[in-house]
């Protein structure tokens, strides 16, 4: 809800093109699926995802942005992190150990559809940087 008029946040046009070229390179260099990205993106409607994926355009919500805006520093805080872009890129399919995934993969956690979701797996990352 925007606190402003009561209603829902609106749609941002302006950033679509941008937000959605960075997130479907990212997608591409994390060798996600269709259905693993479209999550990420808060499972809009499959018509929409395909259509954002083909226009790199469109009306994008608040949510939406929010979760590109945490794929984006999940991505580069692992290119921070890891001197190689493959073992950045390749870090979150990898099983993990630490108590927040339970020794499954970074893209597990993240595709349980929750913008919460981004946001731990950020923290995540940010304080490994020393940023936490």
């Amino acid at each position: 809800m925007n606190p402003d008029t009561c209603g829902p946040l609106p749609v941002r046009r302006d950033l679509a093109r941008p937000a959605l070229n960075a997130f479907f390179s990212i997608c591409e260099k994390w060798d996600l699926t269709s259905e693993e990205a479209r999550i990420l993106l808060g499972s809009p409607a499959r018509s929409t995802y395909y259509r954002w994926k083909r226009d790199r355009t469109g009306a994008l919500t608040h949510d939406a942005l929010e979760r590109i805006s945490y794929i984006l520093g999940i991505y580069k805080a692992l290119h921070i992190l890891f001197g190689a872009s493959a073992q950045a890129d390749g870090w979150i399919k990898r099983d993990n150990s630490a108590a927040l995934f339970g020794g499954h993969s970074a893209l597990e956690r993240m595709v349980g559809g929750q913008v919460a979701d981004l946001y731990v797996v950020r923290q995540y990352l940010d304080s490994q940087r020393g940023w936490g």
